[in-house]
């Protein structure tokens, strides 16, 4: 009578990321060898040359060599590189309203809690998430007091007015 009880995946929640819900495409951005070297280099790997570069729609497959002379090669998140964190502005830019940044806003606090980021990209990208608010916020504040403020005080109130000044 009942169905089986279906097991949550809670590592990665399907549809809740940049990438699935489509907002970011790396699978067609242009990486360079130098940006990958430095980007792993910063992550801790020790990389004298990148060999092979191939991207994948969620993540990077990279070949190199190490300083040993040794070929490695790894899937690493694209969230290590900086075109991420640019893309990531990017979107939070083209928020025109508070529904699309309160959508955005959910995106993100589910990607810093399931996906590991560089803790100054995740601060970085905080901060862009809050500035987008707060100019959200005053661009709403300032169309109702443009909507409110009229060029005649009257203009809204002169059907009470009649011609010889009495009001009704």
């Amino acid at each position: 009578m009942f169905g089986k009880r279906i097991k949550k995946n809670l590592r990665r929640p399907r549809g809740k990321n940049l990438i699935s819900s489509n907002r970011i495409k790396p699978d067609a951005w242009q990486i360079s060898p130098t940006e990958v070297k430095s980007a792993l280099k910063a992550a801790g790997f020790d990389v004298q040359e990148v060999k092979k570069i191939r991207l994948l729609k969620h993540q990077i497959c990279i070949s190199y060599w190490n300083h040993k002379g040794g070929v490695c090669s790894g899937f690493f998140s694209y969230r290590l590189f900086p075109t991420w964190q640019k893309e990531v502005e990017q979107l939070i830019e083209n928020c025109q309203n508070f529904k699309e940044w309160q959508m955005l806003s959910y995106i993100m606090q589910r990607e810093f809690k399931y996906y590991p980021y560089p803790v100054e990209m995740e601060d970085a990208l905080h901060n862009a998430l809050q500035n987008r608010l707060y100019v959200l916020k005053a661009t709403a504040r300032q169309a109702v007091s443009n909507d409110v403020g009229m060029s005649d005080p009257w203009e809204y109130f002169g059907y009470l007015i009649s011609n010889s000044g009495a009001i009704y």
